[in-house]
């Protein structure tokens, strides 16, 4: 559950390949997964999926990365304000497109062919459906912003609705089978190909239309990636298939996506609506440049984690085990380099972005410190979505957007800065509401989750606050020497932190995690 972005083999079944109207046998369409009982079984496919996952990212975030340092430099702050109202607006349709399908039929631990099948036409329909909501009602939602540009922009994302419909279950079943390199693959193939149609069209002049066109592009090229990939055609939809309990669940998670994407992107309504797209346009670099790769490193993990979950249910110890482990290799890793970025909030703003763009700066280190508080709550996503606790996440959502709306109205009146200090304050005042909320609905390992946040923030903070320092006094020298000397004065202070006992266990079971993707990986 995120903002829209900005920016292989046959299946291994048994199975062949099916054409609309082929008769499907009620057979299940997963590949078998080890049992989770052996080190070889469950615990060898999660950290090949998370190696493959987390290489697959990395590419991701190194192209997102270059379009961040080219494009800023061809398109102007309006450019980017449109285009992010855009999402803003169409994003929501997004939500409902999917309907919660995604996520249920990677909850469950079997799926029927015709249960399959019938996912794939219901989330066709509903890109149709949605295509066609957004088309009529773009000229409306561009006078309420009073930018007539944004009529034709949302009719022409539209049309992204109809190619993720088609794309949802390709992907959901890739996923399934623990196909993680190869969806991983087509993300970064696409992703490629949509930045170098991007700069094509920013050199001919084609300001934000050019980001419009990278957004289909790589739509498109994901469509038919996933497609070629799964090797896979959707037979005709049946009655009786079975889809009553995969629709129940997920209309409480639409319900939840709804709730939670109105709350993370008040920000940008509340800019685009008051200070208009130039406005949007600085916070939406500062947003791009950060959360943008945050939410592509931490979003795969809810893809690779709610299946293994659902594994361990049965386990409880294991499930624990898994749970924390998650939260310390997500807050050893992310956390640390989001309050490294803050640290050197200034001298990375110039050397990515360049001098135009110097009022990004403090945006930039304001969304660092909320994407930190947002990450150790990750894990309880997982927690909810495994355990199909979908109204208790719906209710938790409901209040955090009362939250999240209060702090951002507070800001709002002092522009750019005061929207993203509403947003970071927010973000920090969720963070232990929501593992309080959790424990009330659930079991979960409260007292570990919350001494390993404790760990990982006070870590964090030191090495931020010596890259902050060291970058100041370094103040006359280049960007790119003030950003190396502060990220080694922050790292110094992280390796006197691991010498305290609780934090070097920490640290050595992250860094055995990673050591078995990396074998498990080859």
């Amino acid at each position: 559950m995120s903002r829209p972005a900005e920016g292989g083999g046959p299946l291994h079944t048994a199975e062949p390949l099916l054409g609309p109207g082929a008769p499907a046998p009620e057979l299940s369409v997963d590949v078998p997964v080890p049992s989770s009982t052996g080190d070889d079984g469950l615990s060898g496919a999660t950290a090949r999926g998370a190696g493959l996952t987390l290489a697959g990212q990395a590419a991701r975030i190194l192209v997102q990365f270059a379009s961040v340092v080219v494009l800023a430099r061809m398109l102007s702050p309006r450019d980017y304000g449109l285009l992010a109202i855009g999402l803003v607006v169409v994003g929501i349709g997004e939500v409902f497109r999917d309907l919660g399908l995604s996520t249920a039929a990677l909850r469950v631990p079997a799926l029927s062919r015709r249960q399959r099948d019938g996912l794939f036409w219901l989330n066709t329909a509903a890109g149709l459906v949605v295509a066609a909501a957004a088309v009529c009602t773009a000229a409306p939602i561009a006078t309420a912003f009073s930018e007539p540009e944004l009529e034709p922009v949302i009719r022409a994302l539209a049309g992204t609705f109809v190619l993720n419909g088609l794309a949802a279950q390709y992907r959901a079943g890739l996923s399934r089978q623990l196909r993680f390199g190869a969806v991983a693959a087509a993300d970064v193939a696409a992703q490629l190909v949509s930045f170098a149609v991007a700069v094509t069209a920013a050199g001919m002049g084609a300001a934000y239309w050019a980001l419009v066109v990278q957004q289909l592009t790589q739509a498109a090229i994901g469509l038919v990636l996933v497609v070629a990939l799964a090797r896979w055609l959707p037979g005709r939809p049946r009655r009786g298939a079975g889809l009553r309990p995969l629709l129940r669940f997920g209309s409480g998670v639409t319900g939840t996506q709804v709730v939670y994407y109105l709350g993370s992107n008040l920000d940008n309504l509340s800019l685009g609506l008051w200070a208009g797209p130039a406005a949007l346009g600085v916070y939406n670099r500062g947003y791009q440049l950060l959360m943008t790769p945050l939410n592509q490193l931490r979003s795969p993990g809810t893809t690779l984690a709610v299946p293994v979950l659902s594994r361990l249910e049965r386990e409880p110890l294991r499930f624990d085990e898994y749970l924390v482990r998650g939260q310390l290799a997500l807050g050893y890793t992310l956390v640390t380099g989001l309050a490294l970025v803050a640290g050197a909030a200034g001298p990375v703003v110039d050397l990515v972005l360049g001098d135009r763009w110097h009022a990004v700066a403090p945006v930039l280190a304001l969304l660092a410190v909320a994407g930190s508080a947002q990450t150790l709550a990750y894990v309880g996503l997982w927690v909810y979505l495994t355990r199909g606790l979908s109204a208790a996440l719906l209710r938790y959502h409901l209040v955090t957007l009362v939250l999240s709306a209060g702090c951002i109205a507070a800001g709002s009146p002092f522009g750019v800065l005061g929207v993203a200090a509403g947003y970071a304050a927010a973000a920090l005042l969720e963070w232990p509401l929501s593992l309080w909320w959790l424990s009330r609905v659930t079991e979960v390992p409260l007292r570990a989750l919350q001494l390993g946040a404790a760990r990982i923030t006070a870590c964090a903070a030191a090495a931020g606050g010596a890259c902050h320092a060291v970058t100041q006094l370094a103040g006359g020298w280049p960007s790119v020497a003030r950003i190396v000397a502060g990220g080694l004065a922050g790292l110094a202070v992280y390796g006197l932190a691991a010498a305290l006992p609780a934090v070097r266990h920490d640290l050595c079971g992250v860094l055995a995690l990673g050591g078995r993707m990396v074998a498990r990986g080859r």
